[in-house]
C-alpha cells in the first residue's frame, strides 16, 4: 500500500465520526499523488501527510452566557490551529448551530490551502461555536461573543493567530469581540480581522469574498476564450458572499437570476435585484418571501431548486456539500459551462467528479473564495502599517491576488499533466508552498 493510501486509511479509521474533515482531507490527498507517489519513501519517514492532517492543536471550551429573561446557557467554542507553516494562523469564526469539531476541521484544512493560494504570508486554522446568533438580542450576543473571547483570548494575537468573520459572524459580533480582547490584554493591535472602520478595519473587506469570486471566475472564462459579458448565472445563499457576489456579476454584465436562503429560493427573470436583496437580508434580517413585494415579477419556492434553472454559470455560495450529483446532472443538462465555488466545499464529491467528467470548468472554493481571507490579510497589513487604503486600492490588489491564484492553479495542473482539472491544480498549488516551508524547518 502506498503512502497515500495508507494515509486515507488511517484517516478513515481513526476519524470515522468525522465525514465531513474525511471528505476534505481525502479530495486533497487523492489529487496529490503526482506530487507524493515520485518521493513518498522520503516524505513518509517525514511524516509530512501526517504532520499536514493533524492539526497544531484543538482547543474546545464552554462558552456561557446569559439571555434577555436573565436565563444562562452554555455553547461549545472552537478553535483548530491547523498549520502555521507559511505565517501566523488564519482563519474565521462560524457561529452556526451546525457546528461541531468536523465541521471546523474540514474548513482549518482548507484554510491551509487557501491561505497558501493567495500568496501572502499566513497559515490555516478556523474556529466557532453552536450558538445560534439568529434571532437572538444585541445584548444576548455580546454576553456570549464576551464569554467566548474571555477563553479565546490565551491562544490568539496579531503575530500568532488572527481570527475572522465567517457563517454568522458580522462586523458586530467582531466588535464585542475585539472590544473584550482589548479590555484584557490592554493590547489594540490587529488581533481579528474584519473590525469597523473606526477602529482598524479594511475598505472592501465586506464586498471581497464575493467580488473575489467573480474575479477569479471572469479570469478563469477568459482564459478559456468565454467572454462574461451577457453570461446568465444562478446563486444559492442570500448572506454576505452570494449578496456581493451578485453584485459583482451585474457590474461585469452578467444577468443573476436566482438566490436562496434556509427556507426557500427565489428566481427573478429580470434578474436579483440587488438593492432589494440588501434592503432584506442586511437592513431588516427578513426571509427571502418578502423578495416578491419589491419584484411581483419573481417567484418564490420553498426547498430547495436553484440548480434546477437554466444558466450558463452557477455559483454555489450557502454552504457545505450544498449542489449534489443530482444537482449536478441538471447543470450538465441545462448547458452549464462553469462552476465556481463561494461556499467552502460546496459541490459533493461525485458531484464535482461529475461536473469534471462533463467538462464543466470548476473552480474549487480554496481558490474561488479566497478573496476574503486575502482581504483580511491586507488588513492585518494596513493594521501593522497604521494605515488606511482606499477602498479602490484594497479592490485593486484583491482582483490581482485572485488573477494570480487562477494563474496558480492552472500552471500547476498544467505541469503535472491535469490541465482544466483546477480543483487538483489549486491542491498542488497549495501545497507545494506549505511542503517546501514545512521540510526547511524540519519535523516539528
Amino acid at each position: 500500500m502506498n503512502y497515500i493510501d495508507e494515509t486515507i486509511k488511517k484517516l478513515n479509521a481513526k476519524y470515522a465520526n468525522q465525514p465531513e474533515f474525511i471528505q476534505a482531507v481525502t479530495e486533497v490527498l487523492e489529487s496529490l499523488r503526482p506530487v507524493i507517489e515520485p518521493n513518498q519513501e522520503a516524505y513518509k519517514r517525514d511524516a509530512v501527510l501526517e504532520r499536514l492532517i493533524e492539526p497544531d492543536r484543538q482547543i474546545i471550551f464552554r462558552v456561557p452566557w446569559i439571555d434577555r429573561d436573565g436565563n444562562a446557557h452554555v455553547n461549545t467554542g472552537y478553535r483548530v490551529q491547523f498549520n502555521n507553516a507559511i505565517g501566523p494562523y488564519k482563519g474565521g469564526l462560524r457561529l452556526h448551530p451546525s457546528v461541531n469539531i468536523s465541521i471546523i476541521k474540514f474548513l482549518g484544512f482548507e484554510q491551509i490551502f487557501k491561505n497558501s493560494l493567495t500568496g501572502l504570508p499566513i497559515g490555516g486554522a478556523k474556529g466557532g461555536s453552536d450558538f445560534d446568533p439568529k434571532g437572538k438580542t444585541d445584548r444576548e450576543i455580546m454576553s456570549f461573543c464576551k464569554n467566548f473571547m474571555l477563553e479565546l483570548y490565551k491562544y490568539i494575537g496579531a503575530d500568532t493567530d488572527v481570527p475572522a468573520g465567517d457563517i454568522g459572524t458580522g462586523a458586530r459580533e467582531i466588535g464585542y469581540m475585539f472590544g473584550t480582547y482589548k479590555r484584557i490584554k490592554s493590547l489594540h493591535e490587529g488581533v481579528l480581522t474584519g473590525k469597523g472602520l473606526s477602529y482598524g478595519g479594511s475598505l472592501a473587506r465586506t464586498e471581497a469574498t464575493g467580488y473575489g469570486l467573480l474575479y477569479l471566475t471572469e479570469e478563469m472564462l477568459k482564459c478559456n476564450g468565454i467572454e462574461v459579458k451577457g453570461k446568465t448565472a444562478i446563486v444559492s445563499g442570500s448572506g454576505n458572499v452570494a449578496t456581493y457576489a451578485i453584485e459583482k456579476a451585474q457590474q461585469l454584465g452578467i444577468k443573476v437570476l436566482t438566490c436562496s436562503d434556509s427556507n426557500g429560493w427565489v428566481y427573478d427573470p429580470d434578474g436579483i435585484d440587488i438593492a432589494a436583496l440588501k434592503e432584506i437580508k442586511e437592513v431588516n434580517r427578513q426571509r427571502l418571501t418578502e423578495y416578491k413585494k419589491y419584484r411581483p415579477n419573481s417567484e418564490y419556492h420553498e426547498g430547495r431548486g436553484v440548480w434546477t434553472v437554466k444558466a450558463d454559470i452557477a455559483l454555489p455560495c450557502a454552504t457545505q456539500n450544498e449542489l449534489n450529483l443530482e444537482d449536478a446532472k441538471a447543470l450538465v443538462a441545462n448547458g452549464c459551462i462553469a462552476v465556481a465555488e463561494g461556499a467552502n466545499m460546496p459541490t459533493t464529491a461525485d458531484a464535482v467528479k461529475y461536473l469534471q467528467d462533463n467538462n464543466i470548468l470548476l473552480a474549487p472554493a480554496k481558490a474561488a473564495n479566497a478573496g476574503g481571507v486575502a482581504t483580511s490579510a491586507l488588513e492585518m497589513s494596513q493594521n501593522s502599517e497604521r494605515l488606511n487604503w482606499t477602498f479602490e486600492e484594497v479592490d485593486s490588489k484583491l482582483r490581482s491576488i485572485m488573477i494570480n491564484i487562477f494563474h496558480n492553479m492552472d500552471d500547476a495542473a498544467k505541469k503535472y499533466g491535469m490541465e482544466k482539472n483546477y480543483v487538483a491544480g489549486a491542491n498542488i498549488a497549495g501545497f507545494e508552498k506549505v511542503l517546501n516551508a514545512m521540510m526547511a524547518q524540519g519535523v516539528c
